[in-house]
């Protein structure tokens, strides 16, 4: 008995902090000003040359991370890896584009353990 109350202690800590992240804000944006996005963009010119990921995350029990995961249609473009440093934090990442680069983009916002926890999807024009 004495071995079973460490291990169901540990096992709440582990499920409460994975089950708390919750992502409140995620946006495609111009510009983060203030840690603040400054607009919500959908549709972007590929020539103006880059955006930002901004992620407001909430509900982490303790440290961890938080991945975006760029992709133009179903090719992998990058993979950045954000810490998440407190129960509600904001964060962000930037992809620079080259003008050929048009069509159907999507970042989605994963846990360290690679759970889905939202997709934001954007065209390049």
């Amino acid at each position: 008995m004495m071995r079973i109350v460490p291990l169901i202690c540990l096992l709440l800590v582990i499920c409460s902090t994975a089950w708390g992240i919750e992502i409140q804000v995620g946006v495609m944006t111009t510009a983060v000003e203030e840690r603040a996005p400054v607009d919500n963009v959908e549709v972007f010119p590929a020539a103006d040359g880059q955006l930002y990921c901004f992620t407001r995350v909430t509900g982490a029990g303790e440290p961890t991370e938080i991945v975006h995961v760029w992709y133009r249609g179903e090719q992998l473009m990058s993979r950045v890896v954000l810490p998440v440093k407190s129960p509600d934090w904001r964060t962000w990442s930037t992809k620079s584009f080259l003008p050929d680069w048009q069509g159907e983009w999507r970042v989605e916002v994963q846990d360290v353990e690679g759970s889905l926890l939202k997709i934001l999807k954007f065209k390049l024009i």
